[in-house]
């Protein structure tokens, strides 16, 4: 894997027969060139002001996106203010997945996304910066995807110690595992959408190994991938406490193994 230095007017609300989530239908006679795909989980206390942000930063750019925000089995008010979004803002749209499924709610967002290009973002990030870059990189064919690393030389992890430390301990074991030639699978990335589709469609595990097997299978198959650095901070403790997740992604990471190593 190469690394580049680098410091609709109307909704509705419909249910889709046989996968268990809403969506909001925005009726838009363009398409959006840049989707910009956000799980969120619980997160009531700050989607709306990350949501009204993350326009206002968008606006200098003059991009024609859509934010779909890809809520998993929130057990606070964050459906219903994800829904109140989408109706305010013609370019948010609202999923549901009704379960805590971070993986689930990516992949569908990803498959709904209708924009030539697609953006993975954190709802506690939301890095325009990193948007920006991406599209560059995208736009003049370096690459088909691109990473934002918290690990790569040059990039900025301000988050405490102990989720550091963790992010390279599991580093280390996809390299040991599966071979992982980049330095990070976990948080933004940019890509083509028509090159990574296949790719989003082979994924087997979900959960928060989603966005691994992602990265790997798009190495393996080939995809022109570049990392750059970027800078992280917690701006909220994790929905999910780290230690609850080790048995979880441990399990999902034997299977991934399985898949990718014996099945192919």
């Amino acid at each position: 894997m190469d690394t580049l230095q680098a410091k609709g007017p109307s909704h509705g609300v419909s249910s889709i027969p046989g996968v268990g989530y809403e969506r909001s239908v925005a009726m838009a006679s363009t398409e959006p060139r840049i989707s910009i795909v956000i799980p969120v989980y619980n997160e009531e206390a700050i989607l709306h002001s990350a949501v009204v942000d993350l326009r206002e930063r968008l606006k200098p750019l003059g991009w024609s996106y859509e934010i779909i925000l890809a809520e998993n089995g929130s057990k606070d008010g964050t459906v219903a203010l994800a829904q109140e979004l989408s109706l305010k803002y013609s370019e948010v749209k609202s999923i549901s997945m009704g379960e805590p499924n971070y993986g689930k709610a990516m992949k569908q967002g990803i498959l709904l996304a209708r924009g030539e290009l697609v953006i993975c973002d954190e709802i506690d990030l939301c890095d325009t910066d990193f948007h920006r870059r991406a599209i560059d990189i995208l736009d003049t064919g370096e690459a088909d995807l691109v990473i934002g690393s918290k690990l790569l030389a040059g990039a900025e992890d301000d988050r405490p110690m102990l989720r550091h430390v963790a992010s390279q301990a599991y580093s280390g074991l996809l390299k040991v595992m599966l071979g992982f030639r980049g330095t990070d699978t976990h948080g933004l990335k940019a890509f083509r959408r028509t090159a990574l589709l296949d790719t989003v469609r082979a994924c087997l595990v979900e959960k928060d190994v989603f966005a691994s097997e992602f990265v790997i299978r798009a190495d393996r198959g080939g995809i022109r991938t570049k990392e750059i650095p970027v800078r992280v901070m917690e701006k909220r403790p994790p929905s999910i406490n780290l230690f609850k997740r080790v048995p979880n992604v441990l399990k999902s990471l034997i299977k991934l193994t399985i898949a990718i190593r014996i099945r192919g």
